[in-house]
């Protein structure tokens, strides 16, 4: 099963993508396509961008708007983990320059979970199943 999540930033997206590389080390980028010179202001700001981090597909682009906020999300994203190592590692590389929802924790029905703001606003929920 896919999940797709669709992120504006507003002239952050290069950012992110760097960051997340960083956090799951095992994304893939798609090519990455960005607005012609012909564009004025976009020039060279991100088109959308997927990236995939297991089964989830995630979009990040540039909004072609400023906005008082730096992005502009439509819900979490859930990550689901294989391994307790796993799920703690990003747990703890979003921590580090983000701020723990809901600590990770055993919530006594048969997995962890985690949910994290990170320093981009974004919010991830991190699941062992």
């Amino acid at each position: 099963m896919h999940v797709s999540t669709y992120l504006m930033f507003t002239g952050d997206a290069e950012a992110a993508l760097n960051f997340y590389r960083q956090v799951f080390p095992d994304m893939e980028v798609s090519e990455v396509n960005r607005y012609p010179e012909e564009s004025g202001e976009l020039a060279g700001k991100l088109l959308p961008t997927r990236i995939v981090i297991g089964d989830h597909n995630i979009m990040l682009t540039d909004s072609p708007n400023v906005h008082q906020f730096s992005f502009t999300p439509s819900m979490s994203i859930f990550i689901n983990f294989e391994t307790e190592e796993e799920l703690v590692a990003v747990h703890d590389r979003l921590c580090a320059e983000g701020e723990p929802l809901m600590p990770l924790d055993d919530y006594d029905f048969s997995r962890m979970f985690a949910w994290i703001q990170d320093k981009f606003g974004v919010s991830w929920q991190l699941n062992l199943p």
